[in-house]
């Protein structure tokens, strides 16, 4: 195998896997739309004073953390994140294949 064909077959995997990652970054595009559009027709008129007042105590008590408290928490919530995004991903790889097969 030479040189030439090497670089050639590495191209070609390059452009397979951007066209595989443009599917999937469309798809999870359209979940993230989709899911927006939920939230906001589900509290549509149900942003009451009483979850302003909860959500503004969250916000207290999250200023007045330690720093390795802070950290901690938002580790967490990152590694909460990248489970849910590492879901959807495989769900929309699901998708995907499901619908080149058919």
């Amino acid at each position: 195998m030479g040189i030439k064909t090497f670089f050639k077959n590495a191209i070609s995997d390059m452009k397979k896997s951007a066209k595989a990652q443009h599917e999937v970054d469309k798809t999870n595009l359209a979940a993230v739309k989709a899911e927006s559009k939920a939230n906001f027709e589900e509290n549509r008129g149900k942003n009451t004073l009483k979850k302003a007042k909860a959500i503004g105590r969250q916000s207290w008590n999250d200023a007045h953390m330690s720093p390795s408290e802070r950290t901690f928490k938002m580790q967490e919530e990152r590694e909460k994140q990248l489970a849910e995004a590492n879901k959807r991903i495989e769900d929309a790889n699901k998708r995907i294949e499901d619908a080149k097969n058919n």
